[in-house]
């Protein structure tokens, strides 16, 4: 019966530990998403100040287009930002860290990509010939990207309804 005692003193430790160590990882995810939120907001309000103030050129041209594409590139960040915050969030009320949302993110980050380089090209003067099979190839890698990511969204979402299960469960589960 000796040796029970230490073995229940150092499990007793360890679940303490646990128990912290598992405060200090949602407070790792809540500093996180308080992050993403106010950078979201911080690049919101830089966005619109570069493209008000960036409406005309030195010799008085207007210049809506450029500022505008760059206004949109910048606002696809911003809805970046906002779906990780999203799903930070969702995973410190449920303990389950979806899928779907990062496959999101990563259809709206190719689409923005596709619009940066359609941007860039229309701004270009002189093309090679090279340099635009190298946008095309960018684009259609972009493209297929984003099917990819679309058929993988409709095959989370056709899949059947699974119960999760908290962390605590699915940690005893393991042992």
């Amino acid at each position: 019966m000796g040796t029970d005692e230490p073995r229940a003193h150092r499990n007793d430790l360890m679940r303490r530990w646990c128990h912290y160590m598992e405060w200090l990882d949602r407070l790792g995810y809540a500093t996180a998403g308080f992050s993403l939120l106010i950078l979201g907001m911080l690049v919101f309000i830089h966005a619109w100040y570069v493209f008000l103030a960036g409406q005309f050129d030195p010799k008085g041209h207007v210049l809506i287009l450029p500022a505008g594409l760059r206004l949109l590139n910048d606002i696809l960040l911003v809805i970046i930002l906002l779906e990780l915050f999203r799903t930070v969030v969702r995973f410190l009320q449920t303990e389950v860290l979806e899928l779907e949302p990062y496959l999101s993110v990563g259809v709206i980050a190719c689409t923005r990509k596709i619009l940066t380089a359609s941007a860039e090209l229309s701004h270009q003067q002189n093309m090679t010939e090279t340099q635009f099979y190298q946008y095309l190839m960018d684009v259609g890698l972009n493209v297929t990207v984003i099917i990819a990511l679309i058929g993988a969204v409709f095959m989370i979402r056709k899949r059947p309804e699974q119960i999760p299960l908290p962390a605590a469960a699915s940690a005893r589960m393991g042992q």
